[in-house]
């Protein structure tokens, strides 16, 4: 019997021995009178088991069963669903297992086996938010995470992603054995097929957004230089996209969150697949992005989008996206490039290719496929290899008496008789070397 049941037993009994009155015992109790009256009369024929409740002791009808509960158990200390969460733990019990539970009840199993969390709750620190932007498009944020996405299966590598500031949803991700800026490019590239062109883009102080040599003289400055640009930032202003760079991990916040939230649930994801390489990761990768975005994306403020389609006058992806490098056009309207001779090729365009001064500095673009463009007045020219002329090597001529002899000198040379012979030496020599000192 609790402290309130032998309360109410008392109170109700002293109203029995006829002590007090029943409204003071409904008074006393905080219940009200017929709810007094109740407790009376199961008093008076069941003594003091009446103010027992009828379900203690009992197991609720909603309760899990002690199997199922032991199978839970099992499978969230199994190698298979090792380091889930309690929520998404309880997704995958739903999706493979067919156990239908909260993750309060997944929580609850846990607690009662003394299995402690994966990670420990923290509180969170008081902070103001950045409020999000109002349309999608306006705002997206790219970074890199170089992880054990696949554990012991195969080596660290690299999750490029891009999420979108008001509404939450990855819009492109691709793995790369490293952070590098062909990964980069083949981001933007999934990005604006699957989205479009944003207005502006968030990232870091990588190497990769910045040139080294960006910061400007003061005499730089008052020439009216401007910075020079990394081969991302030349793609982001060729395609009209605003490059916005974070001093700090903190101000794209949204992104490192995401971040930490895929490593917490896709590593299980990828294992529950099978997948052991980056090339069945990156097969699987649409799927990941689609169930993730289900799950977490939110509405925008403005139901507008601000992503902009490839427009038709704008060059192909494959001349934007691309690595650019200087060179001097030669006499013969030709370039070298990577210790081989190029030339424009005929019918690259099919327009007239326009007359190029010699000793003329033109852009050649290398796209990722390897393919090579000269870039003059916004249009394109392929290149092709001009095959130099294999010269043969004049025979080697040798000057006469070049070849000296070696010389041997006579058997009576002076260089062939020793310093001293004691047989030659005089007598008086000999003796002297024989006497002791």
């Amino acid at each position: 019997m609790s402290k309130k049941e032998l309360m109410r037993y008392k109170v109700v009994s002293r109203w029995i021995d006829g002590l007090i009155t029943g409204s003071e015992a409904a008074e006393l109790l905080n219940l009200s009178y017929r709810q007094v009256c109740r407790l009376k009369k199961r008093i008076l024929e069941e003594g003091e088991s009446g103010v027992i409740h009828k379900n203690k002791g009992r197991k609720p009808a909603h309760a899990l069963d002690d199997e199922v509960r032991q199978r839970i158990l099992e499978l969230h200390q199994s190698e298979r669903y090792k380091n889930c969460n309690d929520v998404h733990f309880a997704e995958l019990l739903a999706k493979y297992e067919g156990i239908e539970v909260s993750p309060s009840t997944v929580r609850r199993i846990r607690l009662a086996a003394r299995i402690k969390a994966k990670r420990k709750r923290r509180p969170s620190k008081a902070h103001r938010p950045r409020k999000r932007k109002p349309q999608a498009g306006m705002l997206v944020q790219m970074d890199g995470s170089f992880h054990r996405w696949l554990e012991d299966r195969a080596e660290p590598m690299c999750l490029l992603a891009a999420i979108d500031d008001a509404t939450g949803r990855i819009v492109a991700a691709v793995f790369r054995p490293q952070e590098d800026t062909e990964g980069y490019f083949l981001l933007t590239r999934q990005m604006i097929e699957r989205e479009g062109i944003p207005m502006s883009i968030y990232s870091d102080r990588h190497m990769i957004f910045r040139s080294p040599h960006d910061k400007l003289t003061i005499e730089q400055e008052l020439a009216g230089e401007s910075k020079p640009l990394s081969q991302f930032g030349q793609a982001l202003r060729d395609l009209g996209i605003e490059h916005i760079q974070a001093h700090t991990p903190q101000a794209k916040g949204r992104i490192e969150r995401l971040f930490e939230t895929l490593q917490d649930r896709w590593i299980v994801e990828l294992r529950l697949r099978g997948v052991d390489s980056i090339e069945e990761a990156n097969r699987v990768l649409p799927e990941l992005i689609e169930e993730h975005n289900k799950a977490f994306a939110v509405e925008p403020t403005d139901p507008h989008s601000a992503f902009v389609p490839l427009e038709q006058n704008q060059p192909d992806l494959d001349l934007i996206l691309c690595y650019r490098h200087w060179r001097t056009l030669g006499t013969g309207q030709t370039l070298s490039f990577d210790h081989k001779t190029y030339a424009i090729a005929e019918g690259s365009q099919k327009s007239v290719i326009p007359p190029i001064p010699p000793k003329t500095r033109v852009e050649v673009r290398q796209t990722l496929d390897g393919r090579l463009f000269l870039w003059y007045k916004g249009k394109a020219y392929a290149l092709k290899e001009i095959p130099k002329p294999k010269r043969q090597a004049a025979p080697s001529k040798q000057k006469a008496g070049s070849k000296r002899k070696p010389h041997k000198p006579d058997e009576n040379h002076p260089w062939r008789k020793p310093l001293f012979n004691p047989k030659e030496a005089p007598e008086t020599a000999r003796c002297s070397q024989t006497a002791p000192s």
